[in-house]
């Protein structure tokens, strides 16, 4: 056996004694930072990357093996996980539901049989299903994280591999908030938690105890733009919380560097997150940014918190 072959069977066997961990990755470099993280505890991850949203290129980099996997191909998911006998599995990165209403979507990504088995309450049209399911952020999640459940394989938080992004309480950037902005954020907080609730968004944008802009199916980046459109002199709040009863598995809030920069692109100043529940990727990176441009970025508790970091 040449030298070639001799390291290939090194590589296999050093990968078969590793414990292994699926990874279900979507949009955003959050899915990137849990397969380094989980690589240097020692995991083997193999992941599935959704098409059109994973970074496929720094992906398959880092992970044992990196496949794409597309919308609506569900059975084929549970087969690759299956076959690289993974019993525990991770989601990080954000899906955009509003693929789903994209046209030709199903032309593009064509269900197999698991899918269309296992969702068709959730897409049928009411005529053919009656009332059917609803398409809420949890309600679409939790069937998925079910559905693997099915076949043995369990979701886990990816903040249990990476504890260390989770916001830390307090005020996190140089510039502290005013009275002003402490009563948008006790105000905008209430509303956030409302909307949460109800599975609607996760982000509420205000300025002067009025409210701006209500994130959706857009995202949290549109969202913001549009209250940057909406409030042409700027200095509005934005206010990103977890859901009341936040299942930490998926759909955990999440802000990064682009996050900050769409802020500062149109007008926004104070960026209130909810301490020990959202993930700010690249912290140290998104934290110099918003120094350098004057933003102001806090964690809180609950909104009686505001008053201790004011």
């Amino acid at each position: 056996m040449n030298d070639q072959g001799q390291q290939m069977e090194r590589d296999q066997a050093g990968s078969a004694a590793r414990p292994r961990v699926g990874l279900l990755a979507g949009w955003g470099r959050y899915p990137l930072v849990v397969a380094q993280a989980l690589q240097r505890q020692g995991y083997a991850v193999y992941c599935l990357g959704g098409r059109e949203h994973a970074d496929g290129e720094a992906l398959s980099q880092v992970c044992e093996d990196f496949q794409w996997l597309g919308l609506g191909r569900a059975g084929a998911a549970v087969r690759y996980f299956r076959r690289h006998e993974i019993s525990q599995a991770t989601m990080a990165g954000k899906f955009h539901k509003r693929l789903l209403y994209q046209p030709g979507v199903w032309f593009r990504h064509i269900p197999d049989w698991t899918a269309i088995r296992h969702f068709y309450p959730y897409f049928a049209s009411p005529r053919l299903w009656g009332a059917g399911k609803d398409r809420k952020d949890d309600t679409l999640l939790g069937a998925i994280v079910d559905l693997f459940a099915n076949y043995g394989i369990a979701f886990r938080p990816a903040t249990e591999f990476v504890p260390e992004l989770l916001a830390p309480e307090g005020q996190l950037t140089r510039r502290g908030i005013s009275l002003a902005q402490r009563r948008d954020i006790e105000f905008g907080w209430q509303l956030a938690k409302e909307m949460g609730q109800l599975d609607v968004g996760q982000s509420v944008i205000v300025k002067d105890r009025a409210v701006l802009a209500v994130e959706a199916i857009e995202g949290t980046d549109d969202c913001i733009r549009r209250a940057g459109e909406l409030c042409g002199s700027g200095g509005f709040t934005v206010v990103k919380v977890a859901k009341p009863n936040q299942d930490m598995r998926f759909d955990v809030p999440t802000v990064g560097l682009g996050t900050l920069q769409t802020m500062s692109a149109v007008g926004g100043r104070v960026l209130a997150i909810e301490a020990g529940k959202t993930i700010i990727v690249d912290q140290e990176e998104v934290l110099d940014y918003a120094n350098t441009h004057k933003l102001v970025v806090v964690a809180l508790d609950d909104p009686l918190a505001v008053r201790q970091a004011a």
